[in-house]
């Protein structure tokens, strides 16, 4: 489990490419290579990814073809920042929501607008998800914890702080980039079960 809120940017130095598989070679500092294990979780843009091993700075992971294909993992290159963030610890506390990295889709950035120093993103999400975004809702946008502004039928509005745009790589984006997308689990519950007893009642 994650909590959304990156620790860090760091480097992708290397990308091995394999038949339906890539292994990621990712710089991580010395604060998030401590007490680090094999098969450890760390999410990476909002992925879980398990740690297969490291050398020196360099710490290995292996990306199944699912995964690329469902997250923008596939469209790193060495020199990519990606946001990183080590599991959750029992006892810490959760500044932004829990999260599970496992990505529910993608979405594609429309439009970028610097106010001041906030910047705001609108962003593109297949209708199938939109029903779990919800105004001042929360939501995992690569691997950030933050919360819903303006929803439209197929886009949603963010608003990110200086802050924000200082320790992730979303300081990054650009119109036409695509965003590892998070439903919060909670609000997906929620509006299933609905749906369920509205169908429920419909039928009888």
């Amino acid at each position: 489990m994650f909590t959304g809120i990156v620790q860090a940017t760091c480097d992708v130095v290397d990308i091995q490419k394999k038949d339906k598989l890539n292994t990621l070679a990712i710089s991580l500092p010395p604060e998030l290579r401590k007490d680090l294990s094999l098969g450890a979780s760390i999410a990476t843009n909002g992925v879980c990814l398990t740690v297969t091993g490291w050398q020196d700075d360099r710490v290995f992971f292996d990306v199944m073809e699912e995964t690329l294909s469902l997250t923008n993992l596939a469209a790193l290159v060495p020199g990519s920042r990606v946001n990183i963030e080590r599991s959750l610890t029992f006892g810490k506390e959760i500044g932004g929501h829990l999260l599970s990295g496992h990505i529910h889709s993608k979405a594609r950035v429309v439009r970028v607008q610097m106010n001041g120093m906030q910047k705001d993103l609108r962003l593109e999400l297949a209708p199938q998800w939109m029903k779990y975004v919800l105004y001042k809702g929360f939501i995992g946008v690569n691997g950030c914890s933050l919360t819903v502004g303006e929803v439209t039928r197929n886009q949603f509005r963010l608003h990110l702080i200086p802050e924000t745009l200082r320790l992730t790589n979303l300081s990054e984006v650009s119109e036409g980039d695509w965003l590892n997308i998070e439903i919060d689990s909670q609000t997906q519950t929620i509006v299933d079960t609905v749906e369920r007893v509205l169908a429920a009642r419909q039928v009888q």
